[in-house]
């Protein structure tokens, strides 16, 4: 079904804080100033390239230049990078130095957090912006990887990545597979932002115990427009 107001939007509520969801991969809390992305990835390709895999080296250019455009639109005062921002804990050290100029430029002005991630436990080397293993603010808890319920039922208000989420639907006999954001009202796990990410289907068992049975709804990130996509409507692969 398509949602009301932007097209490249989706209104949701998670932890009883209003939020967007940006077609570009990117969550967005107007009340509280603040976006966030998870899982950049940046320097994914020369990491490759050192283990002998050889692939076009435009990933940090194109994540940055995607990221850029939306800090530019929604002028945030804190970010948040949710984890695994570069892809191997010597990223950092490898970054090209415009590509580094220009991310300080991104980052001055505002507050900015780096959440450790499994692929960059370590802060991101010369680099400013604080590291964290999570981050709370106000009802919200901001961390890498999804924490399974706690023993007095769900965790309310938890943002986390890690698991590059995406659904498939079947309509009229076509399969149609898109990365999304999966939430059930008291907790979202947000799409891979970078560029050379894959994803990783809502309804695998990785995901087992995250979201409420009646409650998952999948935002699927189309070509234009956000779907959102209840979990009866989903298919596995």
């Amino acid at each position: 079904m398509f949602l009301p107001g932007a097209p490249d939007q989706a209104e949701i509520a998670v932890g009883g804080e209003a939020a967007l969801c940006d077609r570009r991969g990117a969550l967005y809390f107007p009340d509280l100033g603040l976006l966030c992305v998870s899982d950049l990835h940046l320097e994914k390709g020369s990491s490759l390239a050192k283990r002998g895999m050889l692939v076009p080296p435009y990933d940090t250019v194109a994540t940055l230049l995607r990221l850029q455009a939306i800090i530019d639109h929604y002028r945030p005062r804190i970010v948040v990078s949710l984890g695994d921002s570069f892809h191997d804990g010597e990223g950092a050290s490898r970054l090209p130095s415009q590509m580094r100029l220009d991310l300080s430029a991104m980052m001055a002005g505002r507050d900015w957090f780096w959440v450790s991630g499994n692929h960059d436990p370590q802060p991101p080397a010369g680099l400013p912006g604080d590291t964290v293993e999570a981050l709370a603010v106000g009802a919200l808890t901001f961390r890498h990887e999804p924490s399974k319920k706690s023993p007095t039922g769900d965790i309310s208000g938890e943002i986390a990545g890690h698991l590059h989420p995406c659904a498939r639907i079947v309509q009229r006999g076509r399969s149609v597979r898109r990365r999304c954001f999966a939430a059930d009202g008291t907790r979202i796990v947000m799409p891979a932002f970078g560029a050379y990410t894959g994803s990783l289907n809502v309804l695998d068992r990785a995901y087992a115990g995250l979201f409420r049975a009646d409650g998952l709804i999948a935002y699927m990130i189309g070509a234009s427009r956000i779907f959102a996509m209840p979990g009866a409507m989903l298919r596995p692969g």
